[in-house]
């Protein structure tokens, strides 16, 4: 990556004000349990939770945009303080636009984090697009950024901290 291209990514990543998130295989590593009675379980990384309550407190909304319902998306949603939740959405990019439009933000200050086929056309929608180390390779192919951690392992916290790290390198700069 060029040293432009970095600049441009950090000036990026220092403007944004929402970050939007899919849920399986992005903060959970994809899979699906399923217990004896038929109830889904999902597993959620506790440091994605610290680095998302970090953005928040650092003024960045942080919304979940996916296309399974699930009670403990629900759930995990509401201990992070996270008001933003859409679930069973088939359409993401017309979610992003009404969820961005009630907020009042243009598409340039909002980034994503996708993994999968599903999240690609919103991850060329935003100013800056996050793929998890393990996404399909059309979603890393959209990505202006591809984690080093697998989705559902720290992940959204590496992103979190990207976001955060960025708008420390500007403030420094001006």
């Amino acid at each position: 990556m060029s040293a432009a291209t970095a600049s441009h990514r950090i000036d990026a990543a220092a403007r944004v004000r929402l970050l939007v998130l899919d849920v399986d295989g992005v903060l959970t590593d994809g899979r699906l349990y399923y217990g004896a009675r038929g109830e889904a379980l999902k597993v959620f990384h506790v440091r994605d939770g610290l680095g998302l309550k970090l953005l928040a407190a650092a003024g960045v909304t942080v919304a979940v945009i996916s296309g399974r319902r699930s009670s403990m998306t629900g759930r995990r949603c509401r201990e992070l303080g996270v008001r933003q939740l859409l679930q069973g959405v088939e359409d993401k990019v017309a979610a992003f636009h009404r969820l961005r439009g009630r907020l009042g933000m243009s598409s340039s200050v909002c980034a994503c984090v996708g993994d999968d086929l599903p999240d690609v056309p919103l991850m060329r929608e935003v100013g800056l697009s996050f793929a998890v180390a393990d996404a399909h390779p059309q979603a890393r192919d959209a990505a202006h950024v591809i984690t080093r951690l697998p989705g559902g392992q720290g992940a959204v916290r590496e992103v979190c901290d990207y976001l955060l790290e960025a708008r420390r390198q500007v403030a420094a700069i001006t």
